[in-house]
């Protein structure tokens, strides 16, 4: 018999399954693919390896204003899929908690195919493997969501896009979150027509209506055709050159054209061949396994972590359920993975993050200060070349605490982390504003912001004791 036997080898499940054996209990951690999970073998790993390269395609066409006769930058995909292959398997040895894993003795199953409850303490794999645990903990992730349109069996998702052999010449996204953004921009970069469609009123809704108009505009400006409140799909078909999609508002028929198209309109939880109903374990109306704060589920001895709760679907975040879920199921409920600070951000050209309230939010229940400085108002930002974007602070008016940070443009991902620590360390903006960032970095953008909220709070207090109205021209 096991202790624990974790599902799923992403993220949440290599962390609950390293817990739980570091917690003494004798634990299996099964996967139906291989070990990293979505997150190593289909998401952030390989997508942000091929947004590398296409950042790479664009600093290449800025070579010649800085003196560097090139000829155009020519992308290689087959090379560029090796190369993706071998970060992925890198990543694998080194990154992903491996070697902690087999070093913690965890038996690790891979490529076991989907699981279900055979019985409520009985799990049994497709590759016939059966294995009685005492706890168990489901991370076994999600999936693209289907619609239910004709034809939709001929469109792409972005694991489909991800794997192609070659560039298609034109590619249709669905879908403006996270990631069908990245995927125009990946794909735009390297020479791809493509052409972006929102349902609703604005691509990339859950940023700043700033933030969202922002990178629309860029995205247009490099040649991605946008559009947003284009009305419903009708249908899909095949034509002799790829796939047609018809779509309609208000009474008028459209329909566009492509090589390709990929419909990334959500993610729902991958349930469906583990026999939950069976063994007590309930879903809420979307599908995702109902968790209470302790990562429980209705079967008191099943829980479950990660994409799967439909809780907060990003790498960090299941790295601290998986946490929570192993310490809960061994020593009772105890730990949260519950966090007031949660920097999420893509890698999208431009770059955009967030971290903290959104203005309309934090509007709702404090007096604020709001402060943008522009990306083409800092050294950094002029001197590569890569002015577009703006970085918003949002600060209480009554403690001087930060409440929100929304950056758009380039490094935005990694700026926000710095507003991420200064937020969860408690810092006021004064704090922020005082301590002495490099220059130039792209940093300076936050920093100034801090000084310039700093200054509007502090106006006739002498509270800094420096006039810092520029120290952060950076």
């Amino acid at each position: 018999m096991t202790d624990v036997v974790v599902i799923g080898a992403g993220p949440a499940g290599v962390m609950a399954a390293l817990r739980a054996a570091v917690l003494g209990a004798r634990t299996t951690l099964l996967t139906s693919g291989g070990f990293g999970g979505m997150a190593g073998n289909d998401g952030p790993v390989p997508v942000r390896t091929l947004a590398h390269a296409a950042r790479l395609m664009r600093e290449a066409r800025q070579l010649g204003a800085y003196g560097v006769a090139v000829s155009d930058p020519v992308l290689d995909y087959p090379t560029l899929l090796g190369r993706v292959a071998e970060v992925v398997r890198e990543t694998a040895r080194h990154s992903t908690l491996r070697t902690q894993i087999d070093a913690a003795g965890v038996t690790v199953w891979e490529n076991a195919g989907p699981a279900r409850f055979r019985d409520a303490h009985m799990i049994e794999t497709t590759d016939g493997r059966r294995i009685f645990a005492d706890k168990v903990i489901l991370c076994v992730g999600g999936v693209s969501r289907r619609l239910p349109i004709p034809g939709f069996e001929l469109t792409a998702t972005h694991s489909d896009a991800w794997s192609l052999t070659a560039t298609p010449p034109s590619l249709l996204v669905i879908g403006s979150g996270a990631t069908g953004a990245q995927v125009a921009s990946v794909f735009n970069a390297f020479g791809a027509r493509v052409e972006l469609f929102e349902a609703g009123p604005r691509i990339l809704r859950t940023e700043e209506p700033e933030i969202s108009a922002c990178v629309a505009a860029a995205f247009r400006a490099a040649g991605v055709i946008v559009h947003e409140g284009f009305g419903a799909i009708e249908s899909f078909e095949r034509t002799a050159d790829g796939i047609r999609m018809s779509y309609g508002r208000d009474g008028a028929r459209s329909h566009a054209d492509a090589a390709l198209a990929v419909v990334a309109v959500g993610w729902t939880a991958d349930t469906a061949k583990l026999n939950l109903a069976g063994v007590g374990v309930e879903t809420d109306q979307r599908g995702f396994i109902r968790v209470d704060r302790y990562q429980q589920t209705t079967a008191g001895h099943v829980f479950a972590a990660g994409d799967v709760t439909g809780q907060r679907m990003l790498a960090p975040q299941a790295l601290n359920a998986g946490y929570a879920a192993a310490t809960n199921a061994l020593l009772g409920p105890s730990v949260t993975a519950a966090h007031d600070v949660n920097p999420i951000g893509s890698f999208t050209d431009p770059e955009y993050a967030q971290v903290g309230l959104s203005e309309a939010k934090a509007r709702e229940g404090h007096a604020v200060e709001v402060v943008t400085i522009g990306f083409d108002e800092t050294t950094r930002a002029i001197i590569d070349g890569r002015t577009t974007g703006f970085c918003k602070l949002i600060v209480d008016r009554a403690n001087h605490a930060i409440l929100g940070c929304h950056i758009v443009g380039d490094r935005a991902v990694d700026v926000a982390q710095i507003a991420a620590v200064a937020m969860a360390g408690g810092m006021k903006v004064e704090d922020l504003a005082r301590l002495p960032l490099s220059f130039p970095t792209y940093a300076g953008a936050l920093g100034r912001a801090a000084v310039a909220a700093a200054h509007k709070l502090n106006r006739g207090e002498g509270a800094l004791p420096f006039d810092a109205a520029h120290i952060y021209d950076a």
